[in-house]
């Protein structure tokens, strides 16, 4: 995929696919479970990390994405406001709106947009992690790996030739510079993810010559 030739459907592909899997993990949680602080997003409990992805996508719902938005303050703002609401509103809001934003997203003329998308893949995948469920970042969907590398391309990461040992197909990541030879990265796919979000690795195994691990991550 390629800036100028985005494929449209990947945030609507990614949030649907996402929204039926992490919904009703979400809804057989036990209520102490969202007290949790998560490990992704240590300053956040798993309520606020839901409070945070609901907030967002309705920002982008509403077209409310002014100077500011998304910042620190705004964000924090954003997920008190939601502090007083049940448990049953913040996960229904979230289903509703991660069905209504993946039209949105599609649409919008603002390509940057689609990593909103990834964001709350990401964030499905803290929550996952937090509560011990298996494969919290396995991508089961291409999506992932094509937005990964739109946002490596937007952030201008370090051009980096991806060899994952649980996928077949090579990834190619990041911006080329011609001061600088191609990076090899030899992982698997949720320790590439863990590496472009910039989440805690927790000992997983990867190769890594020619970049930095903290110069791939796209969200910081």
């Amino acid at each position: 995929m390629t800036d100028d030739m985005r494929e449209k459907d990947l945030p609507l592909r990614l949030l649907t696919a996402e929204r039926d899997v992490f919904i009703p993990l979400l809804r057989r949680a036990a209520p102490e479970a969202f007290e949790i602080r998560t490990s992704g997003c240590p300053d956040w409990t798993v309520r606020q990390v839901l409070a945070h992805c609901h907030a967002v996508l309705v920002r982008v719902i509403e077209n409310r994405l002014g100077p500011g938005v998304f910042s620190p303050a705004s964000n924090a703002a954003d997920v008190a406001e939601r502090d007083t609401w049940p448990l049953d509103r913040l996960v229904d809001g979230l289903e509703s709106a991660m069905t209504e934003a993946g039209p949105v997203l599609a649409a919008h003329e603002n390509r940057r947009l689609s990593l909103v998308a990834l964001g709350e893949w990401v964030h499905a995948g803290d929550v996952r992690d937090t509560l011990g469920e298996p494969g919290a970042y396995a991508a089961a969907d291409d999506a992932v790996f094509d937005l990964l590398a739109f946002g490596s391309r937007l952030r201008e990461t370090p051009l980096v030739h991806a060899e994952l040992t649980d996928r077949a197909e090579p990834l190619v990541l990041g911006e080329p510079d011609a001061d600088r030879a191609p990076a090899r990265l030899v992982t698997d796919a949720p320790t590439l993810v863990r590496l472009y979000a910039g989440r805690p690795l927790n000992g997983a195994h990867f190769e890594l010559a020619g970049a930095e691990a903290a110069e791939l991550n796209i969200f910081g």
